[in-house]
C-alpha cells in the first residue's frame, strides 16, 4: 500500500499473501475474511501514519471507518484489480474524505491527479452503503451514534461538536471510538 514505486516488491508480497485469503473471504470463510482485515489494518495504518503526521489522534478513527467501509463494500470488489489497490482506493477517498471534513492545509497541496479515477467510488455505489451505514448507526447508543453523526458524518470538528452537544471532547473521543468499532462488530455479524 504505497505511492512509491520502490516498494513494489513488498507491495507484491502483501497482494501475495492477501489475494487467496480475499478469495476464501468472498466465498464465505469468516477466518479468512478476520485474517485479512487484520493484514489491511496493518498495513493501512502505517500507511495513514505516513500521510496524517498533522493528525495522529485520527489515525485510528480512520482506519475503523475504512475497515468498516471495506467491510460494507465489500460486494462491489470486482476480482480482476488487486485487493490492495482496490483497498488503497478506498482508503484515499476516506482520507481526502477527512481533510476536507478538516479543512486542512493538506488537502489544498494534495495532488489529486496521482490518485486517478478509481480512487473515488460513484455516486451507484454510494447508496446502498449510505442504507447500510444508517441501519447500523440506529442500533447504537444514543450518544455514540450523535458523536458519529457529528464528527464522521457532518464533519464537525471535535471542539464544534463538543460545544453543539454539551459533551467534553473527551468524552466525545471516547464515544466516537466506542461507536466506531462497535459499527464494525455490528458490521460484520450482520452484513
Amino acid at each position: 500500500m504505497t505511492d512509491n514505486p520502490d516498494a513494489n516488491t513488498s507491495l507484491d508480497a502483501f497482494e501475495a499473501a492477501l489475494q487467496p485469503l480475499w478469495q476464501r473471504a468472498q466465498d464465505g470463510d469468516d477466518v479468512a475474511y478476520r485474517q485479512a482485515l487484520e493484514q489491511i489494518a496493518t498495513r493501512l495504518r502505517g500507511w495513514l501514519r505516513r500521510r496524517m503526521q498533522t493528525l495522529p489522534d485520527d489515525i485510528e478513527d480512520l482506519l475503523q471507518e475504512t475497515l468498516l467501509a471495506i467491510h460494507l463494500q465489500r460486494g462491489t470488489y470486482d476480482p480482476a484489480v488487486p485487493v490492495s489497490r482496490w483497498v488503497l482506493a478506498i482508503a484515499r477517498y476516506k482520507l481526502i474524505d477527512l481533510w476536507r471534513r478538516r479543512g486542512r492545509r493538506e488537502a489544498r497541496h494534495l495532488a489529486l491527479d496521482d490518485l486517478g479515477e478509481d480512487a473515488l467510488p460513484t455516486m451507484a455505489d454510494e447508496l446502498p452503503v449510505q442504507r447500510d451505514l444508517a441501519t447500523l448507526l440506529r442500533a447504537l447508543p444514543a450518544a455514540q451514534r450523535d458523536a458519529i453523526t457529528m464528527t464522521k458524518l457532518e464533519g464537525l470538528t471535535m471542539a464544534e461538536a463538543s460545544q453543539r452537544s454539551g459533551a467534553s471532547v473527551s468524552a466525545l473521543k471516547v464515544q466516537v471510538h466506542r461507536g466506531l468499532k462497535r459499527l464494525a462488530e455490528l458490521a460484520r455479524k450482520t452484513l
